[in-house]
């Protein structure tokens, strides 16, 4: 009997295991509690909702928390009903330690926060813990968990374009220490400093409120633009072509559990 149950309840959460199309009535309901949970999070950082409220935030907090927690719970001992994890008190921890049960983890810590005080820091740390829940959304997703994938298989090129652009980043930097480093010590006084404006302009952001000043840094600081724009589209044209993927993927799929 025990085993049955445990069967069922793995059905009902472990989206893929469902049956039937869409999420399981169990499975709506955590993805309404993970919505509330951020909506509430965000109301609470404006002071002028909060205070005087307190009692009725940490409530709320604890009830976030403690439904969380039940959740984390039956995934980790439903989890031996998975192909994966079948292998006793070794497949629990290996369960425990995947990247789903960390973020299910992050989001429990939501209960345990509240009992160490109101300070601002805690406070702080609740809320973000209980915004990042929303990665949680990600396990009830066939179309996030396909975009997951894509980008998993086109993560050499993806790393290439990370390690071309430390590269960049570095050599302007390095660049406009040397030009304008004596002009400029508090934003050119080295490399480190510079990186700052180097970031921001090899982004196309451009704040503007560090620029060079020199005939010959003005020039450098021209091709850093230009080799930023060129910078942006090797990534973007990566994630393209893995959404592009993504999205074949998910119609594919859809049309083989249509026949």
């Amino acid at each position: 009997m025990r085993h049955s149950l445990r069967h069922w309840l793995y059905v009902r959460l472990q989206p893929t295991a469902w049956h039937r199309r869409g999420l399981s009535p169990l499975n709506r309901f955590f993805v309404i509690v993970i919505g509330v949970a951020v909506i509430t999070a965000v109301i609470e950082s404006e002071p002028e909702i909060y205070v005087g409220r307190e009692n009725l935030f940490l409530a709320a907090e604890l009830i976030f928390g403690s439904v969380f927690l039940v959740e984390y719970l039956l995934r980790l001992w439903t989890s031996a009903e998975n192909p994966d994890y079948r292998d006793g008190w070794r497949g629990y921890v290996r369960y425990a330690l995947s990247l789903p049960a960390l973020v299910d983890l992050l989001a429990m810590s939501t209960l345990f926060l509240t009992f160490f005080g109101s300070q601002t820091y805690l406070l702080r740390l609740v809320r973000l813990a209980r915004i990042l829940s929303l990665a949680k959304l990600g396990r009830y997703s066939r179309a996030i968990r396909a975009i997951a994938d894509a980008i998993r298989s086109r993560r050499y090129e993806l790393l290439m374009s990370l390690v071309i652009a430390l590269i960049l980043l570095l050599a302007s930097s390095t660049l406009l220490y040397i030009v304008e480093g004596s002009g400029q010590p508090k934003a050119f006084g080295s490399i480190p400093r510079a990186m700052w404006w180097s970031i921001a302009t090899l982004t196309t952001v451009g704040y503007g409120d560090v620029v060079p000043v020199t005939p010959l840094g003005k020039i450098l600081a021209g091709l850093t633009a230009i080799t930023g724009i060129g910078l942006i589209a090797m990534p973007t044209g990566i994630l393209a072509a893995a959404f592009s993927d993504a999205i074949q993927k998910h119609h594919h799929d859809q049309m083989e559990d249509r026949e």
